[in-house]
């Protein structure tokens, strides 16, 4: 495929989280335009405001000034092309890429396991980080742990297995991160961007209270009366302080996204 051609391939991004949305955002940069993203009916986005999946709440969103919008069929996904934005849709058993047959499919789920994407669902498939093997499940492994190999593009192999330790912001890894005491539902009366301290009461999930364990500001943090498992990630606490990081695209998605980018160029610019 030649490059003046690039604008015209079809992109199948499962997912629509923050990192998912990192790499729409940089696909969408970079004139490839015609993307869909499939998410599930209640997603459980935690840096909500960088992750076009609030799109399936809130009918549209807007990340660093490319807006998703929700798309209730494959005629919503071709009419949101025509109006230039990005379409998310309810889709958990990515039914739509038998229906649009698109060029590459990427998994941005970020399950830490491969759910059932393979390689013969489009002629490039592409998973983030653990849970898939390049020349196996899918053509193509982009690394996402954070650190020297972040955002590599693994053509044969596995990516650093899942360690379940979070990267390193400030010299804080697990404290920052906020994760459900029990199952049920959780409530929360503060919103993203609210500065915090350490033994602040951020929220309950069934009375039982999530407290932060650092000073910080709440990077992200999952929607109120969202029912949640127990240990699942619920929001995120940034040492740094900065409220600007709450609305923008997180270096590890940028990173993640060029490896994308990468994928892509090195199979149609040929």
């Amino acid at each position: 495929m030649k490059m003046n051609e690039i604008k015209d391939l079809i992109v199948a991004i499962k997912g629509a989280g923050d990192i998912a949305t990192g790499v729409a955002w940089r696909l969408y940069q970079s004139n490839i335009k015609k993307i869909f993203m499939m998410e599930i009916e209640k997603p459980l986005a935690v840096r909500r405001q960088v992750s076009f999946c609030e799109a399936v709440h809130d009918g549209n969103s807007i990340v660093e000034g490319v807006e998703a919008v929700k798309a209730d069929d494959a005629k919503g996904i071709f009419h949101a092309w025509e109006n230039d934005v990005i379409p998310v849709i309810v889709d958990p058993k990515w039914q739509l890429i038998n229906e649009l047959s698109p060029h590459m499919v990427i998994d941005a789920i970020i399950a830490k396991k491969n759910l059932g994407t393979s390689r013969n669902e489009a002629p490039l498939t592409i998973g983030l980080g653990p849970g898939f093997e390049a020349g196996k499940d899918v053509h193509t492994v982009i690394e996402t742990k954070r650190g020297h190999n972040l955002g590599r593009v693994i053509l044969q192999g596995m990516p650093e297995p899942n360690t379940g330790v979070p990267g390193v912001i400030n010299g804080y890894s697990s404290e920052r991160v906020l994760r459900a005491p029990c199952e049920g539902t959780f409530r929360s009366d503060l919103s993203i961007g609210t500065i915090v301290k350490r033994d602040e009461i951020i929220g309950r999930v069934n009375g039982d209270v999530v407290t932060a364990r650092i000073d910080g500001i709440i990077r992200g943090l999952i929607r109120s009366d969202t029912h949640v498992t127990q240990n699942l990630k619920i929001g995120d606490i940034d040492p740094r302080g900065n409220l600007s990081y709450c609305s923008r695209i997180s270096e590890k998605a940028r990173a993640v996204a060029g490896g994308v980018l990468e994928a892509i160029l090195r199979q149609y610019n040929q």
